[in-house]
């Protein structure tokens, strides 16, 4: 298999679909990017371009997603109510 370096930049961008409520965010090349936005001005919004790594253009897309789930303490579990003695009256 042959390898070939590739240095490129990659962009973060968000692209909303008709059948989703929600936008999605993307990762292309630098290059990709300014193809589809000369092909269609104005469609999908540029979140961050010049990023060095592929990978970091993946979480920065991602955001939340894919960060662990944080652990900490958990609280005690509550316990039933005692009945209060009734007083006489």
């Amino acid at each position: 298999m042959w390898r070939t370096n590739h240095f490129g930049t990659w962009v973060v961008y968000r692209m909303t679909f008709r059948t989703q409520d929600a936008p999605v965010n993307a990762v292309c090349e630098q290059g990709e990017w300014a193809a589809m936005e000369a092909a269609h001005p104005g469609r999908l919004v540029l979140i961050r371009s010049g990023i060095t790594s592929e990978g970091e253009a993946e979480r920065l897309a991602r955001g939340m997603s894919g960060d662990p789930v944080p652990r900490g303490v958990r609280p005690p579990a509550k316990r039933p109510a005692v009945a209060a003695a009734a007083a006489p009256g």
